[in-house]
């Protein structure tokens, strides 16, 4: 038997690449910006100046000097994703793909954070934080038509964050921090075997050979540690005007894990007649680069009176750098490679609060979140497009030393849709979806 030359050229783009692309409608990419219920209720405007707040441990650490004695802060946010794929799909011979629309694809996903800051008496202050960044999990409906380009995802990354801030004068402090992040991948999709068999003419005349007829399965995981940094500075110009600007960098990953594959009996004696083709579509061991972008933010804070302030934040996500994921098979399998084509994107955050007395806070906000992604490389594991934000929150003084956080934040993207091709498969419509956030933290000072 003639190797089929879809083989040749291809092991299956599994979609590793996908599913690092997890937060249809939620955020820009698979970015989670979830690490404070405090920064959430205000659209995260002002986030990183926000005095009291410890997630500054990552959102700009120069803030830290503004601390005194030992904060520790939990903060827990929860993402409730809904979205359904209101569009249609063909095979490679142009017949509608089989299969209903895949259900809801989005799940309750809690996202939670710890920070603890200590001032010391030399007047450093040093901070350390637990935070998840990046991921997200979605989950289709195991026989939807789009089962050739994803039915389940789940990726997490989390990240330790320690770092240190001290005053230079009395209106500038600087920070620096140290990342370590664990990042965890697994996902799956169908493999329309009978398309492959499909494209050889040397395998056509077989009865199973016609696409959607042999549908098998792909099961991939992996993981990977690796290590950034951070940089703030905080200026106060006056004492009512806060501004800040943090940048954090990039982290490197070298997916290691394995993948499984559930392939038919009769098409798998199809591949075991040729010896080439014998070495495809067995489970083994597989690696992917991965690369998580660096983000720059300036955020602005005024307090007009005691009780009134407002906020601004731009943050800019640099997804240029991930230019595409390729994929290494260790048991034969060519080199699977998924281009991305994403562009930088900037985050535009306006808020408010106003301190209603001794025991509350009020506050809100809305922002503006750009989609990295474009018509030409959007998938179902990833329908996102520009989206906004509408949030509000509050603060509860229960003592002198105790803060409660509570916040709600609701997002709609603007029109998201895919026109996709893939295997010889096309999937193209719209997606209905929005998501609700959910946050309560609770801080202690002592």
């Amino acid at each position: 038997m003639r190797t089929p030359p879809l083989l040749q050229a291809s092991a299956l783009a599994l979609g590793i690449a996908g599913a690092l692309a997890l937060a249809p409608v939620h955020a820009s990419g698979f970015q989670l910006k979830e690490n404070s219920v405090k920064g959430l209720g205000a659209a995260f405007a002002g986030s990183g100046v926000n005095e009291g707040d410890a997630s500054v441990v990552v959102n700009n650490p120069a803030t830290m000097a503004h601390f005194e004695g030992t904060t520790v802060q939990a903060d827990l946010s929860v993402i409730d994703l809904s979205y359904t794929f209101e569009g249609t799909g063909t095979d490679a011979l142009g017949r509608p793909l089989t299969g209903g629309n895949g259900g809801n694809a989005g799940d309750v996903t809690p996202i939670p954070a710890f920070s603890v800051i200590h001032k010391l008496d030399n007047g450093v202050a040093l901070g350390a934080m637990v935070s998840a960044p990046f991921g997200l999990k979605t989950e289709y409906g195991r026989e939807w038509q789009g089962r050739y380009f994803a039915d389940t995802s789940d990726v997490q990354i989390v990240n330790l964050t320690l770092s240190a801030a001290l005053d230079l004068t009395d209106r500038v402090s600087v920070g620096i921090g140290a990342v370590y992040s664990k990042a965890d991948v697994s996902l799956s999709k169908a493999v329309d075997f009978g398309t492959l068999l499909f494209s050889n003419p040397a395998t056509r005349p077989l009865p199973f050979a016609v696409p959607q007829a042999r549908d098998g399965h792909a099961d991939v995981e992996g993981d990977d540690t690796g290590f950034g940094w951070l940089v703030g500075v905080n200026v106060r110009p006056t004492d009512r005007l806060a501004l800040g600007v943090s940048y954090q960098s990039e982290i490197d990953y070298e997916l290691r894990g394995n993948v499984e594959w559930a392939v038919p009996g009769d098409v798998r004696a199809v591949f075991n007649s040729n010896p080439v083709t014998a070495q495809l579509f067995n489970n083994g061991g597989v690696g992917a680069k991965l690369t998580t972008p660096s983000t720059l933010a300036v955020v602005a804070r005024y307090d007009f009176t005691d009780r009134f302030a407002m906020m601004a934040n731009w943050t800019q996500t640099g997804w240029s750098s991930l230019e595409e994921v390729r994929i290494q098979f260790d048991n034969g399998d060519p080199d699977s490679v998924e281009p991305f084509g994403w562009e930088d994107t900037a985050f535009m955050s306006i808020g408010a609060e106003y301190r209603l007395n001794e025991a509350w806070i009020l506050r809100g906000g809305v922002a503006h979140d750009e989609t990295p992604t474009s018509i030409e490389h959007r998938t179902p594991r990833l329908p996102d497009d520009d989206r906004r934000w509408y949030s509000i929150g509050a603060t509860w003084a229960v003592s002198d030393a105790m803060e409660v956080d509570f916040a709600f934040t609701h997002l709609k993207p603007d029109d998201p849709k895919v026109d996709f091709s893939s295997g010889g498969s096309t999937i193209t419509g719209p997606y209905d979806g929005d998501a609700n956030l959910f946050g309560v933290s609770a801080k202690y000072r002592f």
